[in-house]
């Protein structure tokens, strides 16, 4: 099954009159929980960037760090148990992380958002979905309850809701699941984003482990796991066959394996992977030609993708 969250950032203002960056830039971000069993590390060291108008997909197992990685960038984790040792989260060249909470707040919803992944649960069921939708207009911009109104309408308009204005009154549960609003979406079935995505960014024990741009990576994954993935998908052409399954589980995070984290699942792994953590390196073409936005943190990305 599909689990599923949206980090949506909407362009606004510039921060400075000559910044031209990323939209969104995370840089070497580390997540780390101190539990009873000891220090588990969800996240680390994730790079990643999203421009204006794409969408990054982010992919992997439940608990790789995909959720946790969008609730560090809003700054809605639990802290503590949670902590963020080190990282930037740059939203139009911005750290989000250095800023105090009064600055923040007037960024999250109103420039950058979190949709989990029960979409329904996300909405008061006894509050209109209008109502709902303007609060972020009434609280981050001043507005009246009437203008509030317009401008939910005009968002419900601009997702090609028909009706808006009379729907704009609506409760949630009269919509359908694909009409509750949401970019970065967050999940550990590629299925779902092929039609979607522009990239991927495929994470593993809280590592990056490979990037590229959405078609190039079902045709030709560059990592074991992301292989693994692709091919526990169903396939029409394949029915009554026994789907694939990635063999064991994910590493427990507070005792993650030396070297590649995947090796102990990996059907790949040589000795190198049990004691060097590989690096996400850029992928090439058999001649060298560089493949561009692909990386692997793999020591046999090579024969992964070329093989």
């Amino acid at each position: 099954m599909t689990t599923t969250a949206k980090t949506a950032t909407v362009p606004g203002p510039r921060a400075a009159a000559d910044y031209d960056g990323h939209l969104l830039e995370v840089r070497d971000l580390h997540v780390e929980f101190h539990t009873r069993d000891g220090v588990a590390k969800a996240v680390n060291g994730v790079n990643y960037t999203v421009d204006a108008g794409e969408t990054l997909a982010v992919l992997g197992e439940s608990g790789s760090g995909k959720s946790v990685t969008a609730q560090a960038i809003m700054g809605i984790l639990d802290m503590p148990p949670g902590r963020i040792p080190q990282g930037e989260v740059l939203f139009r060249g911005q750290d989000m992380l250095t800023m105090g909470k009064e600055e923040r707040r007037k960024i999250r919803g109103q420039k950058i958002a979190m949709i989990f992944q029960d979409a329904l649960s996300s909405l008061n069921p006894v509050l209109s979905v209008g109502y709902q939708l303007g609060e972020m207009f009434r609280v981050h911009q001043g507005l009246s309850k009437k203008e509030a109104k317009a401008k939910a309408i005009e968002l419900m308009e601009r997702v090609k809701i028909p009706a808006a204005k009379e729907r704009v009154n609506d409760y949630p549960h009269q919509f359908s699941g694909g009409m509750r609003m949401g970019l970065i979406l967050i999940t550990h079935d590629l299925g779902v984003v092929a039609d979607v995505a522009d990239k991927i960014a495929v994470m593993y024990a809280g590592r990056i482990v490979e990037t590229a741009p959405v078609h190039e990576l079902y045709a030709r994954p560059a990592h074991p796991y992301t292989r693994g993935l692709l091919d526990s998908i169903p396939r029409l052409d394949q029915k009554g066959q026994e789907l694939y399954a990635i063999k064991g589980l994910p590493p427990n995070l507070t005792r993650i394996p030396s070297g590649c984290a995947f090796n102990p699942r990996c059907p790949m792994a040589q000795d190198i992977c049990r004691t060097e953590v590989p690096t996400l390196a850029p992928v090439t073409e058999q001649d060298g030609t560089d493949l561009p936005g692909r990386g692997s943190a793999c020591h046999f990305w090579k024969e992964t993708i070329h093989g």
